[in-house]
Formats: structure tokens, sequence, C-alpha cells
């Protein structure tokens, strides 16, 4: 399942350099997490860095963007091509 930032984000700049698949951008008022990207930091890290790093807990599970550990390993695969 992909990560989505909601409406209490405050821009605090603490998530979108420690996306280690820079999934993270600026959108229009808060930041965006782009679901073709977000592989909930499987196949770097334990848990997702975001939401360890979010100050105010902002960061919840995407879902309309449902995924198993599998297809996040495979999200993974092909975006690092590793």
């Amino acid at each position: 399942m992909a990560l989505i930032i909601d409406d209490s984000c405050i821009n605090c700049d603490m998530c979108e350099p420690e996306c280690p698949n820079e999934a993270i951008t600026m959108g229009e008022e808060v930041y965006e997490i782009d679901p073709a990207l977000c592989t909930e930091c499987v196949g770097h890290y334990d848990k997702p860095t975001c939401v360890s790093v979010c100050p105010i807990d902002c960061i919840d599970p995407d879902p309309l963007h449902v995924e198993s550990q599998d297809e996040l390993l495979i999200k993974y695969a092909a975006i690092t091509g590793k």
C-alpha cells in the first residue's frame, strides 16, 4: 500500500529528503506522495522513514493504492533495478 499525506501537513520539509525513492514532492498546498514510486521503504528500511520523521503524524496508508508486501518488493525492484 502506498502512503498519503493528509491536509494537516505543516510542510516542515522533514519527509521529502528522507524518501529513498524520491516519491515525495511539494504539491499545491502540502507535500504529496507519488503512489507509483512509494514502496513504504520496502527494500530500503524496516518501516517508512517519512512516517518516522513526521512530527505531526499526517502520513497514513493510502486506501486507493493497496499493495501487498510482495507487490511492494516487485515495485522496489522495478524502481531501483535490483
